[in-house]
């Protein structure tokens, strides 16, 4: 039987989806254990990315309409506010290890395209066929649907995976995605967008976002959640009301919601997700032992059910589904 819960509990680190899960267990005993904030966040973004079953990030991703996987990535510091970022990549084997070292630059942090990659070859990282056969088939069956780019809902066959991660006073936060399904070259989300697609700043909180990057970079999702932590609302409500309150005006411009979803935590550790979706899950870790959690929103009231899922709900719900070759 599942469990609803009002608000989810205190952690160390909380990441969207269930594809974060196995990465996120690791990354939460390894913080604990003594392995720095940006070594957990890296490790736990890194195992989504080398992992061909997720057709949403890095490695198997599903590729834009020319048949190739372009990824997006971006690392932010709290206790610095410093960001990097990579977006249109090809081949780069694990852009979250290039956003995390551009994170240092005082300048040239948000790299694009061939400029990134000239970057990431500069400093020696790893370059691989982001191309999967499973992943190259699935185009070609698609591209003979010929779909409306243009009407493609978020979870279909995209998303991304975002980890917060707080150590003492000290957070961060990791996005790494391959983006919309596809997509025209050169498309780029929310996601590698500081204070849209994440946020992060350790003398409050951070948050992130995962869904259509174009309907949730029409506000800055992230970095309203984080300054509502900031003005002393707690982070469950903090994550409903921003995500009601944009979700309304974009229905008052006469947008559609093709699906947004959120997670925060603030600098005490506490946790919340929000979401349009009947069932988003999203993983948390105290360093101990790793949760997955289910967000369920009510799009005409903005109210939201957290519950830990049951074993037969786990096998039974299609919610990230998607993510599977």
């Amino acid at each position: 039987m599942n469990i609803v819960i009002e608000r989810p509990p205190r952690g160390i680190m909380i990441s969207t989806w269930r594809m974060s899960y196995q990465g996120l267990t690791e990354a939460g005993k390894l913080l604990v254990s003594g392995s720095t904030l940006p070594e957990a966040i890296l490790h736990s973004v890194k195992s989504v990315e080398d992992n061909e079953k997720y057709v949403s990030v890095g490695y198997g991703g599903l590729p834009n309409r020319e048949g190739e996987v372009e990824l997006d990535a971006a690392y932010m510091d709290g206790n610095t506010l410093e960001v990097g970022a990579v977006m249109a990549v090809k081949q780069i084997k694990n852009p979250i290890e290039v956003a995390y070292d551009l994170s240092h630059k005082k300048r040239s942090s948000v790299l694009v395209g061939t400029g990134a990659e000239m970057y990431a070859r500069q400093r020696g990282f790893a370059f691989k066929n982001m191309l999967t056969e499973s992943s190259f088939q699935r185009y070609l069956k698609e591209r003979t649907l010929d779909k409306d780019e243009e009407k493609r809902t978020a979870y279909e066959g995209h998303d991304t995976v975002c980890v917060i991660g707080r150590s003492g006073e000290h957070m961060a936060c990791g996005v790494s995605t391959s983006g919309l399904y596809m997509k025209h070259p050169g498309r780029i989300g929310d996601s590698p967008l500081i204070g849209s697609g994440f946020y992060a700043d350790s003398s409050a909180g951070a948050a992130a976002a995962t869904g259509v990057g174009e309907d949730i970079m029409k506000g800055c999702l992230s970095f309203a959640i984080t300054e509502k932590i900031r003005e002393g609302v707690a982070v469950q409500e903090a994550c409903e009301q921003c995500l009601l309150q944009h979700l309304r005006r974009l229905e008052t411009l006469g947008y559609g919601n093709g699906g947004m979803s959120v997670i925060a935590m603030d600098k005490e550790g506490n946790t919340g997700a929000a979401t349009t979706l009947s069932a988003f899950p999203f993983v948390i870790s105290d360093g101990k032992e790793c949760k997955i959690y289910i967000a369920s929103g009510n799009q005409e009231n903005g109210e939201h059910k957290i519950f830990i899922p049951d074993s037969q709900w786990l096998e039974e719900c299609s919610a990230d589904w998607i993510f599977m070759n």
